[in-house]
């Protein structure tokens, strides 16, 4: 039953009465990590993504969860979906990082004594930086000459708060390039993480007030080409958008054409004549398909072609790289263990290469894979695509 074809059976018991909504029944349904990698191999192109999360919706409306579980999501998406809640829980993680109380706490063995779930999310922490937490990003970048057109950015939640690097490149990038880049003002959370955990209402909320914020920037400041995403778990949903409104009438319409414009960066920028010269970068790169970009979006080749095109730098594969690595959205939080023997293989794979730089277009992998590394002791710089073609464009070193 933890196969795509069990969990597609369940469904089909659940549909037909002939079994009932359960506890036991609701474990096969968490513990599947929404991955998507079932969909490119299966030859019948059933819409796998559409079924579980039609179900996990459905499983979240009649179940009431077990106090602990159903207090840590609470938790989760309290904190995670708002920026500005997840700014302050930001410097209180740099105080805790900065003051050696981590480290501390870490040597004396007390993380051991916490319960697997909150130990999971403590190991996750990444390291924080005040930009992180206290900066913020123009609303307008404008276009190097000769001007191409007019784009917006989606800031994202865990972006902009733990990556800020990524934004600060992709604007640059796009910037000499040739595009103004609007990045709309009181944008939050694109819902991609409460879509995926089933909390739909919630989902589609978040969808609506995104979509308003870019109708709201078009409106004030002109046309736009494309709305671009750095993250790919977003990316897969605002393009999704149109599907998960089509029932509502006053957003179906509104929801589709919104949809039609959203790329990702890479895909983008893949699909434009390059302007700025790249300069050499000398670095043996493994690029990690994150499954949101690799099999929801179907987008692989071109983030590949984005950094083999830069000289100097040597692009390797990680062996059976279409795997997960087990960050998932909020897998890793709600189901450790599973999570961690995922990640412990992906590691493997990642290792084996002997890179110098390990290339990731989601956040969540990147904390995923990062934070396997460091308990092996083990040191692999990462960074978004994005970041390394900004540093060979402005002559910059590698990130990290």
């Amino acid at each position: 039953m933890d196969s795509p074809r069990g969990r597609i059976d369940l469904m089909r018991g659940l549909a037909e009465g002939k079994i009932g909504w359960s506890e036991s029944v609701a474990r096969h349904f968490d513990r599947c990590l929404g991955c998507m990698g079932c969909m490119p191999a299966c030859p019948s192109g059933v819409q796998y993504d559409v079924l579980i999360e039609r179900t996990r919706a459905e499983l979240e409306r009649r179940l009431d969860r077990p106090g602990a579980d159903k207090f840590l999501r609470e938790a989760i998406f309290a904190l995670f979906p708002h920026p500005r809640r997840l700014r302050a829980a930001a410097f209180l993680m740099w105080l805790y990082t900065e003051s050696g109380l981590q480290g501390l706490l870490r040597r004396i063995g007390l993380m051991r004594l916490l319960p697997r779930r909150l130990a999971a999310m403590e190991e996750l922490l990444p390291p924080v930086t005040l930009h992180g937490v206290g900066g913020s990003l123009p609303q307008v970048v404008p276009a190097r000459l000769p001007r191409r057109g007019r784009v917006a950015l989606l800031a994202g939640c865990v972006q902009r708060v733990f990556f800020p690097g990524v934004n600060d490149a992709t604007l640059a990038v796009l910037s000499v390039e040739g595009f103004e880049v609007a990045v709309p003002a009181g944008q939050g959370c694109c819902g991609a993480l409460s879509v995926h955990a089933g909390r739909e209402p919630e989902a589609l909320a978040f969808a609506k007030d995104t979509i308003a914020r870019f109708e709201e920037e078009e409106r004030e400041g002109g046309p736009l080409e494309a709305v671009l995403v750095n993250a790919a778990g977003c990316g897969s949903t605002m393009k999704e958008y149109g599907r998960l409104l089509a029932e509502d009438p006053n957003w179906a319409s509104r929801a589709r054409a919104f949809s039609s414009k959203v790329r990702d960066v890479s895909e983008f920028l893949a699909g434009v004549a390059p302007f700025a010269r790249r300069n050499p970068v000398r670095a043996r790169v493994a690029y990690h398909d994150a499954c949101h970009l690799a099999h929801a979006q179907r987008i692989r080749e071109q983030p590949r072609r984005l950094l083999a095109d830069i000289p100097g730098i040597e692009l390797v594969e990680i062996p059976d790289g279409d795997q997960c690595c087990g960050s998932a959205g909020v897998y890793n939080l709600v189901e450790p263990e599973s999570s961690e023997e995922i990640g412990k293989r992906k590691a493997d794979k990642v290792l084996s290469v002997r890179a110098d730089l390990l290339a990731s277009a989601n956040p969540g992998c990147t904390l995923q894979i990062q934070k396997i590394l460091r308990r092996r002791g083990k040191t692999l710089p990462a960074a978004h695509p994005v970041e390394i073609l900004a540093a060979s464009i402005a002559g910059w070193p590698l990130p990290g």
